[in-house]
């Protein structure tokens, strides 16, 4: 406590005034001791002389006063002249920060309060600078989203437009025709639709909108549950899912109806690009305090430059493909967020011989171990 009260600036101006006083009663004495040494070397004074002597002292009372009064300023600048200097590149520095350059930073001189007032700026510089850069990242994810929502949006309802255009005009020829373009407008009302809700759901999902209801849950069963639901789904792609499940069961803390979106869209994915492969496989398994599902598909590989960007809102490897798919760019971009929700990691593995996307969640420790039988 008195080791860190030595270094306050309180202390150094508590120094700086007395220390400037010291030298100033030195300096004075010191041209008192000189003036006394000329005037003793006239050597004895008769009686008269005494009443010279007292009008002399009381005019150097007021040299020495002059004297004093002159001296303190000069010394006491002196000794604050470091720290009057460091207080001025404080200011020259908060005034390029003011000015927006945020890389300024602040030499940290001294271990008192100016010292801990440079570090306080340095540090307030870097949030500056990060809150800006992240504000301008928003604005431009903003940006791009209202770009992307009108293009991907703009291009079915075109169609809708178009062929409701040629019915409305009786520019057809026959009854099959005009079924024909009741029915393409139909399907491209159809992808409008799941466009705008997988976009509200998404912003609901990145805005903190979404709150979770969370219940135990045992994932084996869920995914199996699922699995059974997509029993159409797979056929009409000629594709079989097999299940790869352990006997104990898996139970987690999650919302079912967000869990369940994340593997819906997963499994999709697997059916509409991965049909060449034939198979989709769900895998479970437990690490340490954690449940990982893999959802493997094995049709064409994703592109290795594609990968990191796999998650992101309206990517697509193929954008024909999942135009055709009905797909809207969104679906892996909120299975990200609700798995994050849930405190759990999604990524995504491909190659030449499989795409394996990777949810790991946190096991409920408050769970029973019980055996159950192995799905296929």
């Amino acid at each position: 406590m008195i080791r860190r009260l030595l270094y306050t600036i309180r202390w150094k101006l508590l120094l700086l005034f007395f220390g400037s006083i010291l030298l100033t009663i030195v300096a004075t004495g010191l041209l008192l001791l000189i003036a006394a040494v000329i005037y003793q070397t006239k050597g004895p004074y008769p009686i008269y002389t005494l009443l010279v002597f007292l009008e002399q002292t009381i005019g150097a009372f007021f040299v020495i006063v002059i004297t004093a009064l002159v001296l303190f300023p000069i010394f006491f600048v002196l000794l604050s002249h470091r720290s009057i200097r460091y207080l001025g590149e404080i200011t020259q520095a908060v005034q390029l920060i003011a000015g927006g350059q945020f890389d300024t930073r602040i030499p940290v001189g001294s271990r008192d309060e100016l010292g801990e007032l440079a570090e306080n700026i340095n540090r307030m510089a870097a949030q500056l600078k990060t809150s800006i850069e992240e504000e301008r990242r928003a604005e431009q994810t903003k940006n791009d989203l209202i770009t992307s929502v009108s293009h991907d949006l703009r291009t079915p309802l075109t169609s809708i437009n178009g062929y409701l255009g040629l019915i409305e005009q009786d520019r057809y020829r026959d009854e099959v025709e005009l079924r024909y373009y009741v029915n393409i407008a139909y399907e491209k009302a159809q992808r409008l639709t799941v466009m705008i809700n997988d976009l509200f759901e998404y912003t609901r999902t990145r805005g903190g909108g979404i709150k979770l209801r969370k219940t135990e849950i045992n994932l084996v069963d869920m995914l199996g549950q699922l699995a059974a639901h997509f029993r159409y789904h797979l056929e009409v792609a000629g594709m079989e899912c097999r299940l790869f499940f352990p006997e104990e069961r898996m139970v987690i803390q999650a919302d079912g109806d967000k869990l369940v979106r994340v593997f819906e869209n997963l499994i999709l994915n697997g059916i509409h690009y991965g049909q060449d492969g034939k198979y989709i496989d769900i895998r479970v398994r437990r690490e340490n305090k954690e449940v990982v599902v893999d959802i493997i598909n094995y049709g064409e590989p994703i592109p290795e430059k594609d990968l990191p960007y796999i998650f992101e809102r309206f990517y697509r490897v193929e954008k024909s493909r999942s135009e055709q798919t009905g797909g809207s760019g969104l679906g892996l971009a909120i299975a990200k967020t609700i798995v994050e929700l849930h405190g759990g990691e999604i990524s995504v593995y491909s190659d030449t011989t499989r795409t394996l996307f990777e949810v790991r969640l946190e096991l409920w420790q408050g769970q029973a171990p019980e055996r159950m039988t192995e799905s296929h």
